[in-house]
């Protein structure tokens, strides 16, 4: 399988190329950064620090590799993310996107371009959060609205975006499960007189140091409270999970996937 790897000197990116490099089913044709960046022209392997060159281009222009590849994998920025998904459309590429912080307008555009790609999104590709997004499930379809819901998630000093695109997510699984739909129910943050409305999803957003990411849904129950975590250490079970992604999209005719396809979860 050919991939393109958008944003290879990203956090992200160096990490995913890193990922595909060491896979046996993987070939790096091309990364592609944002235009006037420093390390447009090197070698893929140097630009995305690996240490050792991978014989690969990284331009600025990615229709002019568009199509030597199976598979473009982009966690870059979502304004070019936008940029991405039109070229994918355009030359009927396969799409893994892990880029956060969309619009409700922005995401029904995948979802639209699934009607003509292989389109994967995952606001989160480690297997143990998809796994834990299914313990949440379990809690709500067991306790329903018995508990109240309360988010922490916790990022380094550098993400953009508040709440996380996976706290969005845990809420929006919880959300549905109550038969709700999470714009209807979530609080974001307290302040003042603020007693708890019952029926809502509170969240709440640590930005701090470098740490890579940490999400916990706290369940309240009376006299009893559960607590589901998950940290992770950095950055590399996401890459492992975005390879996975695209991996998974090989074979695959258009449709709007996500990682619990890819997991059978």
């Amino acid at each position: 399988m050919k991939i393109i790897v958008i944003g290879p000197r990203g956090k992200m990116g160096r990490l995913i190329t890193m990922a595909a490099a060491s896979r046996d089913d993987m070939e790096l044709v091309a990364g592609v950064g944002p235009r006037g960046r420093n390390y447009i022209g090197q070698d893929l392997g140097i630009a995305a620090m690996t240490g050792s060159e991978l014989g690969v281009p990284v331009t600025d222009d990615l229709k002019s590799v568009i199509d030597n590849c199976d598979v473009i994998v982009d966690f870059s920025t979502k304004e070019m993310a936008m940029e991405v998904l039109d070229l994918a459309i355009a030359h009927k590429k396969a799409l893994v996107c892990g880029t956060t912080g969309f619009s409700p307008e922005e995401i029904q555009r995948f979802q639209d371009a699934s009607k003509k790609i292989p389109m994967l999104y995952a606001a989160n590709t480690s297997k143990l959060v998809n796994v834990m997004n299914k313990l949440l499930e379990l809690v709500i379809s067991t306790l329903k609205d018995e508990i109240d819901i309360e988010i922490l998630e916790m990022h380094d000093q550098w993400k953009k975006d508040a709440p996380s695109g996976t706290s969005k997510e845990m809420g929006e699984i919880m959300a549905h499960a109550l038969g709700k739909e999470l714009s209807d129910i979530a609080v974001y943050g307290r302040e003042g007189a603020a007693p708890r409305e019952p029926g809502t999803i509170g969240y709440h957003s640590l930005r701090a140091g470098n740490i890579p990411s940490s999400h916990t849904v706290f369940f309240g129950g009376m006299g009893e409270r559960l607590e589901i975590t998950h940290h992770s250490y950095n950055w590399e079970c996401f890459a492992r999970g975005a390879c996975d992604c695209a991996a998974f999209l090989a074979d695959k005719e258009p449709g709007f996937y996500t990682i619990r396809d890819v997991l059978n979860l």
